[in-house]
């Protein structure tokens, strides 16, 4: 199976259990959960229930179904999307190629639908997994989307923006626990529901970190050089924010060898890792080389 056609199967795959574990659009009260699934169910790569699938895939032992964790961590990611677009805070219109949830509904619905896809998340883990890897799980995810990290990182972003004396150890805490933090965690969850040993949840933490400062990177490298409908979301919002990113701080040419730079460490760590890696290895070099 080539590259593309794993792909597709893996997002396939995200797509049916994201309408299957979702409450139904028709369930009381129908507003919060039409703007839940307008939010989770617009498309993007998925990336993180691909990556958590991925590593699930590595271990040959015994593995617990991953694919509640999976949607569970997009649940977080989409809440974050949600929260982020919003006028208090990058106040955004667009999002994967269409109206963001605040304009397609309101912001109080846009509010609430986040908080909604956060809690929901937890709810799919405890759910679906016994106690381990259950709680692994859920420690795993509340420590990724947490205050320190995904939250920290936000935080972070903010404070950094219009900043002229702004540094690169801020930078690097920004795109640690802004992004990376919910790489990692995909990753790592996916190793768990694996049995996966320590071992070997440390080399998937690893690719993770180094993975998701790729991924920032390059969003970063694209927010300055594509266009909006390339993107699917509004283009050059972070110059105009004077946010502090690697292009910003490094310039295009410096952020793109920055970008080969963590590309060449996540795959030193991924070497380190059993199984066919076949496909994580080919991802790092879309995740470098993508236009969107």
């Amino acid at each position: 199976m080539d590259f593309s056609t794993k792909l597709n199967a893996l997002v396939s795959q995200t797509e049916q259990a994201l309408d299957k574990l979702l409450p139904s659009a028709a369930t009381r009260p129908s507003r919060i959960h039409e703007a839940m699934r307008y939010s989770l169910q617009a498309g993007g790569k998925r990336l993180r229930p691909v990556l958590l699938l991925s590593a699930a895939k590595l271990f040959p032992g015994e593995t617990q179904n991953p694919l509640p964790a999976a949607v569970a961590i997009e649940c977080v990611h989409t809440y974050s999307l949600i929260h982020d677009d919003l006028p208090c805070l990058d106040n955004d219109d667009l999002r994967r190629g269409r109206p963001t949830a605040h304009k397609q509904f309101d912001e109080a619905t846009a509010l609430l639908a986040g908080d909604a896809l956060l809690t929901y998340a937890f709810e799919l883990l405890s759910q679906h997994y016994p106690a381990e890897p259950g709680f692994a799980l859920v420690r795993e995810l509340a420590d990724a989307a947490s205050s320190r990290r995904l939250i920290g990182g936000q935080m972070e972003d903010l404070l950094a923006e219009k900043k002229a004396d702004a540094t690169a150890d801020q930078l690097e805490f920004i795109h640690l626990n802004k992004t990376a933090a919910m790489i990692e965690a995909a990753l790592v969850m996916g190793g768990l529901t694996a049995q996966a040993s320590e071992a070997e949840l440390t080399g998937l933490r690893r690719f993770g970190r180094e993975l998701g400062l790729t991924f920032q990177i390059v969003d970063d490298i694209l927010d300055a050089t594509a266009d909006s409908a390339t993107l699917g979301k509004t283009a050059g919002k972070d110059a105009k924010a004077d946010k502090t990113t690697f292009v910003k701080l490094h310039g295009i040419e410096g952020a793109r060898r920055f970008a080969r730079e963590h590309t060449e460490a996540a795959l030193v760590a991924l070497a380190t890792l059993p199984g066919d890696t076949t496909f994580l290895r080919q991802l790092v070099e879309v995740m470098l080389q993508r236009k969107s």
